[in-house]
């Protein structure tokens, strides 16, 4: 639990979701939703956040592609450890 949400983590924060009355909300961070711009001008957004509602089917293959995402650039994190200024 992150935020009072449900969090997947893998070598840090992965993605959140959350149930409210009319949608979940899925947050995969700002990033995240930028690469998948097209794919989600379909749902209603916010600065890393998307509403899905749930009078739709979740578009599910699309939330497994956004946590890959996150998976790989949690990954070159951790391959890439941050450098400290002298």
């Amino acid at each position: 639990m992150k935020y009072a949400m449900p969090t997947f983590t893998l070598s840090g924060n992965l993605v959140y979701f959350a149930g409210f009355r009319n949608h979940v909300g899925f947050y995969g961070t700002p990033k995240g939703n930028a690469a998948f711009q097209n794919e989600l001008s379909a749902y209603k957004q916010g600065k890393g956040s998307i509403q899905f509602p749930l009078t739709q089917p979740m578009p599910l293959d699309l939330i497994a592609r956004m946590v890959t995402l996150r998976v790989e650039e949690n990954g070159d994190k951790v391959a890439k450890p941050k450098t400290r200024k002298p």
